[in-house]
């Protein structure tokens, strides 16, 4: 019997590697099909959708995820699903308007691209903007009495529209993005694009973070999406802003905390900027609450 010479360990296994994550993407007002990748963030992402179709990114106002359309429910946010289309809108005309703070509220909601670009998302029935006929959803705010807010981040702007003083009218400048002749004036016909009802069908997103590199995730549990949905609805009524990815930010930190005093405490680390209210972090940490007891 004679003892075997021990075998030496071979070379350490390669890492796998990391799959290419190649997304297709269009020009929603019409354009050929293009496809991207190598992005790890927002910006980055419209500098490579500007560079598939040769415009300079400052063209992209924002991106909607399988649909051409102004769908404010289709926006990209925070994350895109692997299987994803993305459909760049650009600058269109621009237009001036003036308007008369008759009430404390203009009755608009603020959202930006995550690129220097703040939008109308949402504009509520009945109040002043609504009447004005010119303005709709999707128009990009460039400027407010000739100041330009181009940089400006969606809370600054909603607090710039608070703060005008009330009987006093103030022009807004205006970009609406570009729309495709059969888009205009059709609002509630069907699209004919092949993709427009598609939707992801796996479960894996990529994250895009305003700071920080872009991770593959799993995609949101009910939990998240229902109490993402509802601190969305709390940062429109308190600051007259919707940001799913602030939202989703928000539930992250929530779930790394055991009381809302810790809340607060780590809303101030992470996301101080928006310096906001105590009884604003007290709600969202209710509604957190409630968004988990409602998923059981």
């Amino acid at each position: 019997w004679r003892a075997q010479r021990p075998l030496r360990p071979g070379p350490p296994a390669a890492p796998r590697a990391r799959p290419r994550l190649v997304f297709r993407t269009q020009l929603a007002h019409g354009s050929p099909t293009g496809k991207i990748e190598g992005f790890t963030n927002v910006r980055e992402l419209y500098a490579k959708i500007a560079e598939a179709f040769g415009i300079a990114p400052t063209e992209i106002l924002f991106c909607t995820l399988n649909s051409h359309k102004v769908d404010m429910q289709r926006l990209l946010g925070g994350q895109i699903g692997l299987e994803d289309f993305i459909f760049a809108h650009v600058r269109g005309e621009t237009k001036e308007v003036e308007v008369t703070k008759t009430e404390d509220a203009l009755g608009l909601t603020i959202t930006d691209n995550g690129a220097g670009y703040a939008f109308i998302k949402r504009i509520k029935e009945g109040s002043i903007i609504n009447r004005v006929q010119t303005v709709c959803v999707g128009d990009s705010i460039e400027a407010i009495n000739d100041h330009s807010i181009v940089g400006c981040r969606h809370y600054e702007v909603a607090r710039m529209l608070r703060e005008l003083p009330k009987a006093q009218p103030f022009t807004l400048r205006l970009v609406q993005p570009k729309r495709a002749f059969d888009m205009i004036g059709q609002r509630s016909r069907s699209s004919k694009c092949p993709v427009d009802a598609k939707v992801t069908s796996g479960r894996e997103t990529l994250r895009l973070r305003s700071g920080g590199a872009a991770t593959l995730e799993e995609a949101p549990t009910e939990f998240e999406e229902e109490a993402s949905r509802r601190v969305d609805d709390l940062l429109e009524s308190y600051m007259g802003i919707r940001d799913p990815e602030l939202a989703s930010t928000m539930v992250d930190t929530a779930k790394k905390t055991l009381s809302v005093q810790e809340f607060a405490h780590r809303l101030d680390s992470v996301l101080g900027e928006f310096a906001f209210p105590d009884e604003f972090v007290v709600e969202v940490w209710a509604a957190i609450g409630e968004a988990r007891e409602a998923c059981g």
